[in-house]
């Protein structure tokens, strides 16, 4: 059997009409593959931001206690290579320019092809030029760098109908991938469409198919609000007008449905070549975004349900669980196992997190976890079960580690200013077989990242969907439950010792 996974990054459940039917946006081609696949209602993601996730797939492995955005490591068991064992041909089609960057090395390489289409976001492209330019690249640069926002409008200023555009050359080539490599048996292959992810800039007419109603220009609003550095969402938050942040989702929804046509063609492939029967086809995201509620945006610590609970939807010729939902709780770093068994293949011994989610695709009353973890490295941990949520933040001035059989410099996406990995005052470099599962010895290093939140959380999953009210205080007994769930789970998962003074989760007693 055939395997496609399409991952659409930074994709929000409230988009989709198959999880939101009030939302305005439209997704008919979503809609129509959710109408024949089995719709996971309780996917979650895992490790955050964008290469973390794709660690959990790539490797089957939860990051967010060990490490930030990374490459690779030597122990990681690679995806592709495991897929390869099984008789299977691997290509990897994306836009997703991450993968290409220094601090990303190791995701693609194991394919046996990858197809880049080049220049989303701030890809070095094309060489930005000195001299004007449009006033919404300039409404970017007053809250982000303007090396970036110029990088950004080099890169797309040629493009000019959404046939230039990156969701249409991605699909397209891995359609055109298809003709090419279907017939030859046996396929894996990853798509990735890095939209919808910011900056949301879109051609018509999907630029204006969201406006009705909201007022002034749209050269006055900014597509690509901060929130990296805090002091920059705050000022941005403090200034903006309820009709910039309307006209902002306007252009998610515009990008979200862009895609949606896109996937749409690349279905339509499927369908050009009888591939149905054949092929499993796997649609998720790694994240969601918000778009300004609680006066945030992305996918930053406390995870609410927002960017955390994530679509996912698989069609699996071989299943009764076609058209269908399912409650049970279920991973991004469950990817993993999911397409090596597909493949007729076993996961690695080392396989430390991940569990396929064939045995739901069977019988979607099944359950493969009673409760998941989730977390930023640096930050909180989350945990939930089918009753509450409970997000723990970090205890001030405590000490926190990189993990890593390799010093690099990695990303931080929560830091404000970089270079704070190492050479610290009295916190020399250690080495040493820090994870028990790792046969390698790992690079100890120091590290500081000012946590987002000091405030901890507890959520009604049954009263309280929207997460609005906090009992933390008035639910003790509740909170107390979630706590020595919480640690239970990450003893099963490992995480370095000094993580349970950092998290204030060393007395709890399991």
């Amino acid at each position: 059997m055939n395997i496609i996974l399409v991952l659409v990054d930074s994709l929000n459940k409230e988009a989709l009409r198959t999880y939101n039917p009030d939302t305005i946006c439209e997704s008919p081609n979503l809609e129509a593959f959710a109408k024949k696949s089995l719709v996971f209602d309780n996917h979650f993601i895992g490790s955050l931001p964008c290469m973390p996730a794709r660690r959990e797939i790539s490797a089957g492995r939860k990051e967010f206690m060990w490490r930030p955005w990374g490459p690779l490591e030597a122990f990681d068991p690679k995806l592709p290579k495991e897929v390869q064992k099984a008789g299977y041909t691997t290509a990897i089609v994306t836009d997703h320019y991450h993968y290409w960057e220094e601090m990303a090395n190791g995701y693609i390489e194991w394919f046996n092809t990858a197809e880049f289409i080049r220049g989303h976001e701030c890809d070095n492209y094309r060489l930005p030029q000195k001299g004007p330019v449009p006033a919404w690249v300039d409404k970017m640069s007053e809250f982000r760098s303007e090396g970036h926002m110029r990088q950004y409008y080099a890169n797309v200023s040629h493009r000019n109908g959404e046939e230039d555009f990156f969701p249409a050359l991605t699909f397209t080539a891995a359609a055109q991938w298809l003709d090419d490599n279907a017939a030859n048996g046996p396929f894996f292959l990853q798509v990735e469409s890095f939209d919808v992810h910011e900056p949301f800039h879109v051609p018509e007419p999907y630029a204006s198919m969201y406006t009705d109603g909201i007022e002034g220009n749209a050269d006055d609003y900014n597509i690509w609000p901060p929130y990296q550095v805090y002091d920059d969402l705050d000022a941005f938050m403090a200034q903006t007008t309820a009709s910039e942040l309307a006209y902002l989702k306007s252009q998610y929804y515009g990008k979200t449905t862009m895609v949606d046509k896109w996937f749409g063609t690349f279905m339509n492939k499927l369908d050009e070549l009888d591939l149905w029967q054949e092929t499993m086809v796997i649609f998720t995201t790694d994240h969601g975004h918000d778009l300004g509620q609680r006066n945030i945006f992305g996918k930053q610590y406390p995870h609410y349900d927002s960017h955390a609970n994530i679509p996912m939807m698989i069609w699996d010729p071989r299943s009764e669980g076609h058209a269908t939902r399912t409650s049970a709780w279920t991973q991004t770093v469950d990817l993993f196992a999911t397409v090596i068994e597909a493949s007729g293949g076993m996961p690695p011994e080392s396989t430390r997190h991940s569990k396929s989610v064939l045995p739901i695709l069977q019988d979607s009353k099944s359950a493969i976890r009673p409760a998941i973890t989730y977390g930023t490295f640096g930050q909180g941990v989350c945990v939930s079960n089918d009753d509450w949520t409970l997000f723990k933040s970090p205890v001030k001035d405590k000490p926190l580690y990189t993990y890593s059989t390799a010093i690099y410099q990695p990303l931080i996406v929560d830091n404000p200013i970089d270079g704070r990995v190492g050479a610290m005052p009295n916190q020399p470099i250690d080495n040493d077989l820090f994870d028990s599962s790792v046969p390698y010895p790992m690079w100890k290093t120091p590290v500081t990242i000012d946590p987002r939140s000091y405030e901890n959380f507890l959520f009604s999953r049954k009263d309280d969907p929207e997460q609005k009210n906090n009992l933390w205080d008035s639910h003790v007994s509740e909170r107390n439950e979630m706590l020595v769930l919480l640690k239970q789970l990450l003893n099963e998962e490992g995480y370095p010792p000094e993580q349970m003074e950092r998290l204030g989760l060393d007395a709890i007693s399991v």
